[in-house]
């Protein structure tokens, strides 16, 4: 079971290791951003030793607040995304589908992925399903082809519950049409009112748990991480008390099998 590192903004990437540990995460996956220390291999290397917190996956910078992290071409951050994991012995590297704006990479998406997997054959890419957005009263899709990376079809996929919520569809159906692509997931709750909420899991009203019971069923072979939004929390306490109950649901739920990897 994993932490992501965006779960304990505004505090750094470091804390992350540090909450991880004190909370017991089996690991951790990194967000990639504009922390100079989630970029640097050699620092989170030394964190993941001293606090016994592995990296066990790695988000490309796909966000808009990290377009010029490490390059302004979009095929030079995920390569730089695939080579970091490496070098962490993370298997599994998060991408977005891209932005209708971003030129040959978001019109050469899928080729060029496959190209870029094949450089890196031990890595699993894992596209995650996004979703709508709302700007001067209308409902606008950001993304090409679009916000559902099942439409276009890839070999592996991250299904994130607070993104099914804010863009209005069933979690688990996603989930089917995901099928034996499905190897990571972010495990979040949203409430359906249209916007990315990333709530701790058991306090809106996504299937977070009939989602984990049904992994096993699925084959699911790869990882959780809790990626939850902690940002009003007035303390370090306040804030691992939301982390603690994230992992306690998750743990909960998770049908134990050994097929599937929990860190």
């Amino acid at each position: 079971m994993l932490l992501s590192s965006s779960s304990v903004f505004p505090e750094p990437t470091a804390a992350a290791f540090e909450m991880a540990a004190t909370v017991g995460y089996d690991g951790l996956e990194v967000m990639v951003w504009t922390d100079a220390v989630s970029q640097d291999a050699g620092a989170l290397k030394g964190l993941a030793d001293h606090y016994d917190v592995p990296v066990l996956s790695v988000h490309a910078p796909c966000l808009l607040v990290t377009q010029r992290v490490w390059s302004s071409d979009p095929w030079e951050r995920l390569t730089r995304a695939a080579q970091l994991a490496e070098s962490l012995g993370a298997p599994t590297v998060v991408v977005h589908p891209p932005f209708r704006w971003q030129g040959d990479y978001a019109r050469n998406f899928a080729e060029g992925l496959t190209r870029v997997r094949g450089r890196h054959p031990d890595l699993t890419f894992a596209v995650e399903n996004m979703f709508p957005v709302k700007m001067a009263g209308r409902w606008v899709v950001p993304y090409n082809p679009g916000w559902d990376p099942t439409e276009t079809g890839f070999d592996a996929y991250t299904l994130d519950l607070s993104h099914c919520a804010a863009s209005r569809i069933d979690a688990l159906e996603m989930a089917d049409r995901m099928g034996a692509g499905l190897r990571h997931v972010h495990l979040g709750d949203g409430t359906g009112e249209g916007r990315d909420e990333h709530l701790v899991p058991g306090r809106g009203n996504q299937p977070c748990a009939e989602l984990l019971r049904s992994l096993a069923g699925r084959g699911f072979t790869g990882s959780v991480a809790l990626e939850i939004n902690t940002r009003k929390a007035a303390s370090r306490p306040a804030r691992e008390a939301d982390l603690r109950e994230a992992l306690e649901f998750a743990r909960r739920h998770l049908e134990p099998s050994p097929a599937v990897t929990q860190g």
